[in-house]
This record gives C-alpha cells, sequence and structure tokens, in this order.
C-alpha cells in the first residue's frame, strides 16, 4: 500500500453505505478501535459494499476529535453507541453480522454475547494488555491523568491523523480494562462462528488475547488466520486485501446458511 501524502484524509465521521445486488440483504456492523475512527475501517467497508452488503460504521463518543473528550467517557457509551448501529442495521436485513478491530472486537464480540448474530469477524481483537501497570490503573489514574499512546515500530503504511490523541487519559484506559473484562465474561454466551485474524507482530494487543478466544469458543466455530505482514491495524496495512476479501466470504457463507436453516 502507498502512503497517504498527497490529499487529506476526510474528518473523522460515521459510515452508511446500502447494500444492493445478491449481497443487498445482509448487513455488516463494524466497530473501529480505542483513539480510533471510522476512517480506519473504510477501506474494509468500502470494499464490502462494493460486494453489495448493507454496511455502517459508526464514530463512538469520545473518538474522531481529541483525547479530552475521551476522557469524559465511558465504556458502555462506546458500546450502546455500536449496538445502537447495529440494531439499526438488523432491521433493515434478513442478516446482520459483526465485525471490529483491536478494542472494536472487544464490543463485537460482547454484543454477540447479547444478541442473535450470524457471525463476527475480528481484527487483532482485544482482551488484554501487554503493559502490567494496567492492573493498576484504577488507581494510577487519580495520580496520572494522561500517558503516551502506544507506538508501533512499523505502523500501517497508510496513516491516518484526524484527530488529536496526543495523550491516552488513564480514566479511559481503566474504562478499556472493564469493557475487555466484560466482553471476557461473556464468551461463553458466543454462539455464532468467528473469524479471527490476527498480526504476526502486533506492539499493541498480545497474543493471549486469541488464546482467551480459542479457551471459550470451540475450534468448529473458530477460524484465525495469521496476517504475516501486517502491523496492529492491519485494516490499512499490507495484509489488508485477505481481510477484506476472507471476511466477504464469511459474510456470504454464513448469511446463506442461516437462510437455508430459517427455511427448512
Amino acid at each position: 500500500m502507498e502512503r497517504m501524502t498527497e490529499r487529506k484524509p476526510p474528518a473523522a465521521a460515521a459510515f452508511h453505505y446500502a447494500g444492493h445486488g445478491p449481497n443487498a440483504s445482509t448487513g455488516v456492523a463494524i466497530c473501529h478501535g480505542f483513539t480510533g475512527s471510522p476512517l480506519s475501517m473504510l477501506p474494509w467497508a468500502e470494499y464490502l459494499a462494493g460486494q453489495g452488503f448493507a454496511v455502517t460504521v459508526p464514530l463512538l463518543p469520545g473518538h474522531g476529535t481529541s483525547w479530552h473528550d475521551l476522557a469524559t467517557t465511558r465504556w458502555q457509551d462506546w458500546y450502546r453507541a455500536f449496538e445502537q448501529s447495529y440494531l439499526d442495521l438488523a432491521a433493515t436485513t434478513e442478516s446482520c453480522f459483526v465485525a471490529g478491530l483491536s478494542m472494536g472486537g472487544a464490543v463485537a464480540l460482547r454484543l454477540a454475547s447479547l444478541h442473535d448474530v450470524p457471525g463476527v469477524v475480528l481484527v487483532n481483537p482485544g482482551l488484554s494488555f501487554y503493559d502490567r501497570r494496567v492492573k493498576y490503573v484504577g488507581a494510577l489514574k487519580y495520580v496520572m491523568r494522561t500517558t503516551a499512546p502506544i507506538v508501533e515500530d512499523s505502523p500501517a503504511p497508510e496513516l491516518i491523523e484526524d484527530s488529536d490523541y496526543s495523550k491516552t487519559p488513564l480514566q479511559s484506559v481503566h474504562e478499556l480494562k472493564k469493557l475487555f473484562r466484560s466482553a471476557t465474561r461473556g464468551l461463553k454466551q458466543v454462539k455464532a462462528p468467528a473469524l479471527v485474524f490476527k498480526s504476526s507482530v502486533d506492539g499493541v494487543i498480545p497474543p493471549s488475547s486469541v488464546d482467551t478466544i480459542r479457551k471459550h469458543i470451540d475450534s468448529a466455530r473458530l477460524k484465525v488466520v495469521t496476517l504475516p505482514q501486517s502491523g496492529h491495524v492491519a485494516t490499512l496495512d499490507v495484509d489488508a486485501p485477505t481481510i477484506f476479501e476472507e471476511s466477504a466470504a464469511f459474510f456470504r457463507r454464513h448469511a446463506n446458511h442461516r437462510v437455508a436453516s430459517e427455511s427448512s
């Protein structure tokens, strides 16, 4: 992929695409990650829309603006915004899948534990942290308001800078920790098949997150695909075409399976 150097990216906002053709009745609700925005999901959303799927990518509260706004929100605010977007799309489609990157993966998993979705697609899903100090973040947030964001050694070649998250509020990290805990507790209620993409070198989310998913979702319903050339934001990296193509095939397969099951 080439770097985005010739044009300024559009401002962060929600994206919605109407379905068309054979896949018009299948919806996909996609959740972006922590301190991210729908722009990081845009190439994926546009690919799926080009395949005829109905797609929605909401902008979560506290995101797409600045870290000051993020500090005023709770994990329930992020979840409810995504859930409402999913419900709106599900009301107009026959099958509605959920998908997410990083924190968005935790949000998608929590939703799948509470709603009857036909499938879940996750990219470098977050359920755990590398930094052991997170264990004490509930106390640290009172003595240290912010911390530096995680910077990967080899970030995605297509960079998006549309907002100010030069600092990370520890209050928000604490909320993220609580979200991960809630999503993990709900894993045993996830009955849908899951497709997980995991980068070989991910400096943000440790492999233990996928290990946790493996413990709760049986191998008959779970497929894990390794992304050998991408970092954390793999939807903007070298292996992005693998994510796009395999997820589209997953959505077609399981949407058709559900229709066949319901008609028999």
